[in-house]
């Protein structure tokens, strides 16, 4: 059964309230059993800890993907191990219209003259495009990730994209975070390591410096903060 947008946004802010304060695993397990296979779990492969905390919930769910053309060789990597280690899930590739060879010959290196439009017609156009088939996607936004994400709620609506949002770890600190990765033997990018603590596509990321926040290694220099993916 198909539900409207009125219902689903009435969904969202009712579990808004109601899952508040839920642990990650009480979110996922509402999802699973809200939407079954009408939701989508959102990893950007710079880990798989999402991803992992979803298959406690369900065993048996699509993976979204953004392929932008623009991703380190160690990301593919990761997602092409993803489904051997979560059987049962499927990766979603989201693409853009454009390969980069036809995006670059037309507009030349956006990435570097207007990365906002970049990222606007690799990332944001195909986010649509692939949530359009669901009632609502799973992400891992998190608070301390930086200031513009200080105020995610575990369960939100989705204006833009006309879905429910589900930001499961939204409240977990880094140390929380880092403890499941060891403790559960996580699928980590291999950048991390190397002091990449945001990874977005290669030409737009570098190292944060010391004592800034994650974030600050995209888009290093410019007036830009965010993908326009969760706003």
């Amino acid at each position: 059964m198909t539900s409207t947008a009125e219902d689903l946004r009435a969904l969202a802010e009712q579990a808004g309230r109601d899952l508040a304060d839920a642990s990650a695993a009480e979110a996922l397990a509402w999802t699973a059993a809200t939407f079954g296979g009408r939701f989508i779990v959102a990893s950007n492969m710079q880990d798989a800890v999402l991803i992992d905390v979803a298959y406690q919930a369900a065993k048996d769910f699509d993976i979204l993907f953004l392929e932008t053309g623009y991703h380190f060789a160690e990301t593919i990597g990761v997602r092409d191990a993803v489904e051997l280690v979560y059987p049962g899930t499927r990766i979603v590739t989201a693409e853009a219209e454009q390969s980069v060879a036809e995006q670059e010959a037309e507009f030349g290196l956006l990435n570097k003259t207007d990365p906002t439009r970049c990222c606007f017609l690799r990332k944001v156009v195909p986010l649509q495009r692939t949530l359009a088939g669901y009632d609502a996607w799973v992400t891992g936004v998190r608070r301390v990730d930086a200031p513009t994400r200080a105020g995610t709620p575990i369960v939100q609506w989705d204006e833009r994209n006309g879905l429910v949002k589900v930001n499961p770890i939204a409240p977990w600190t880094d140390e929380e975070f880092d403890a499941y990765i060891t403790e559960r033997g996580i699928l980590q990018n291999p950048l991390v390591g190397e002091g990449y603590l945001s990874i977005g596509c290669a030409p737009c990321t570098t190292k944060p410096l010391p004592g800034q926040d994650a974030r600050s290694g995209r888009w290093a220099g410019q007036a830009k903060t965010e993908c326009g993916l969760h706003g």
